[in-house]
């Protein structure tokens, strides 16, 4: 419940850094049940109160910062910011929270220690402005290809793998186990799980990412995954996002690059889309993100959903009752910048029902938006403060408010363990799906002694021959692409020859048609050869000389180890597909159904 001494620490009006560090030690927290709702109100309500019109509407705004630590100078930052370390974009901007990534040029992550010495220099920086309000610190962690804390931290296969073992309690182990590691980091927000239902194989953008093209078991997925985040001890749990509202699985654009259009019905969007996000909001989801997706249907004006109020106030708050945080995707992406400019997004953002702003391109530019349309009255300040306290009762029921702090010291004995990687095999081991097996290639009558691992991807190749080295196969690698060449299909081939298994790896053999070349010439060679559809599970329903086919749903470690052990029979295939594979470009006619999935 909510302390005493922390409702006085409150009354102030702010949480001074000395207040925040002694009153409440790490690892405590704040945790709150529905008979608590009233005094998080009364609570987060003081803190507000005592906020200027800049300070609120900094916590209004989350933003990329650059740099392995608070302090240290960096470049970007002042190009980004006009400062020079993250702490000061931190206090200069009263932000409300920051996202961490681990791309080249915005790169946040070392090893776990140094991630929560950054938390905790990043935090200090926010008890030290004038807001004095702890920061939510995020990152976009799903698991499999969206990840960006990786090893010694646990890493995870796609949601589609994860649903694909159709082990519901999974989805709650994969929330518990990623939920507890981010936080040891000082990471208190995830932006997962991926609400979206991937009705459309040909989508560019979501494909794995979505635990399943069936609304049903998406949903049960979802739900499970964010009762795994948010349950426990509030200092422990991590809040959870469903995105992308009001549902990206139909769409053939990806939203960075371009507008999306969804041209389904009003009727088929309750049908498809609306499930899983009701399944998070009835398992309490913190928080929901929108899509820069236009959905005639839900709103004919062609206003992206980020920018619409018949579809965040309209659809969101009022036909699905949330009254949580509704946060934006990127505001970087070009899907929200098609039809407007950078000063006008926020504010519509805004107008719409959006609590919080993430990433906008250009910060200072953002703010003064949102500043100039509450003072010239274009924007009223209880649109402000509604969001503001919205965002404070996240902030105090998740002890962010209260624990902001993390001990590094303490940080392996949370990320990366024995038994959290054990889970990670477990579930990979359920999710690898035999498509095909036409030629009873599988199980295999004896083990090979060589095996050549081709196709696409360096590192998916590299591991799984390593993989296979490891169970006693001496295996070879030959990276081969997406676009092989005719002198790397001859390579491929001759190699394949001299070898007793080969095992080719394919990504989007849709969009990238010339793998076909390179899986006939490994069938011309007699040798026997095993298909593995290692990204999206659509590859083995195109016209394809190879009878053998399975499904990993990805290609980090966890999923090649169990690929490896399927393959040399260590394990049986036990996954079932959670997507219909449609016959290859013809997607009205289904190859392989849902549900599918051979054993022997």
């Amino acid at each position: 419940m909510v302390a005493v001494s922390l409702v006085g620490v409150l009354t102030g009006g702010g949480l001074s850094g000395t207040a925040a560090a002694t009153e409440v030690g790490v690892g405590d927290g704040v945790d709150v049940t529905s008979a608590q709702a009233e005094q998080l109100e009364v609570a987060s309500a003081r803190v507000l109160r005592g906020m200027s019109l800049e300070e609120k509407v900094g916590q209004l705004f989350v933003t990329w910062v650059n740099g392995k630590t608070a302090e240290q100078a960096d470049p970007k930052n002042q190009a980004d910011f006009g400062v020079d370390t993250a702490a000061e974009a931190v206090r200069r901007y009263h932000l409300g929270g920051v996202i961490y990534f681990n791309n080249d040029s915005r790169d946040n992550f070392d090893d776990p220690g140094q991630v929560a010495r950054l938390s905790n220099g990043l935090q200090a920086a926010a008890l030290g402005s004038g807001a004095r309000i702890p920061l939510q610190i995020g990152t976009d962690q799903e698991g499999g290809t969206v990840t960006r804390m990786g090893a010694p931290a646990t890493e995870f296969p796609n949601s589609m793998a994860v649903a694909a073992g159709r082990d519901v309690s999974a989805g709650m182990q994969v929330g518990a186990v990623l939920g507890r590691e981010l936080r040891a980091v000082g990471i208190n927000q995830d932006y997962a799980p991926d609400a979206d239902v991937n009705s459309n194989p040909a989508n560019p953008v979501i494909g794995v990412r979505s635990f399943s093209g069936q609304p049903g078991l998406a949903g049960e997925f979802v739900s499970a995954e964010v009762r795994g985040y948010q349950e426990g001890p509030a200092a422990k749990a991590v809040s959870a996002t469903a995105k992308h509202f009001p549902g990206h699985g139909d769409a053939a654009t990806d939203s960075h690059t371009g507008l999306p259009r969804i041209d389904r019905s009003e009727e088929q969007w309750r049908a498809i889309d609306v499930p899983p996000f009701k399944a998070a909001i009835a398992a309490g989801v913190d928080s929901i993100m929108s899509a820069h997706i236009q959905f005639p249907s839900l709103d004919p004006s062609g206003e992206p959903a980020t920018l619409s109020k018949p579809i965040i106030t309209g659809k969101l708050r009022g036909e699905l009752g949330y009254d949580g945080v509704v946060i934006t995707d990127s505001l970087e992406m070009q899907g929200v910048r098609e039809l407007h400019s950078d000063a006008e997004i926020p504010v519509l953002a805004l107008k719409a029902g959006v609590d919080q702003l993430l990433m906008p391109a250009n910060l200072r530019l953002a703010i003064d938006s949102v500043l100039s349309a509450v003072k010239s009255g274009n924007l009223p300040m209880q649109r402000i403060d509604q969001s503001v306290l919205r965002v404070l009762k996240l902030k105090l029921k998740r002890g962010i408010l209260t624990a902001p702090f993390t001990d590094p010291a303490q940080v392996g004995r949370s990320v990366g363990t024995p038994e959290h990687l054990a889970i990670a095999r477990r579930i990979a081991d359920r999710s690898i799906t035999a498509v095909a097996n036409d030629a009873r290639v599988l199980p295999l009558k004896e083990k090979p002694a060589t095996a050549l691992v081709a196709g696409w991807g360096v590192a998916s190749t590299q591991t799984l021959a390593e993989r296979l080295s490891a169970h006693g196969t001496k295996a070879t690698a030959l990276q081969t692409g997406q676009t092989p060449s005719d002198e790397m299909i001859a390579q491929a081939a001759g190699a394949a020859k001299n070898t007793d298994l080969v095992v080719v790896l394919t990504n989007n053999l849709g969009g990238f048609p010339r793998q076909n070349k390179l899986l006939q010439a490994l069938m011309d060679t007699g040798k026997p050869v095993i298909a593995v559809a290692a990204q999206i599970p659509y590859d083995a329903g195109y016209d394809n000389p190879v009878p053998t086919w399975l499904a990993t749903y990805g290609y980090f470690t966890p999923s090649l180890e169990a690929l490896a052990k399927a393959v040399l029979g260590k394990t049986k295939p036990s996954g079932k597909l959670p997507v219909d594979v449609p016959a290859g470009a013809d997607v009205h006619t289904v190859r392989y159904p849902f549900g599918h999935g051979l054993t022997w």
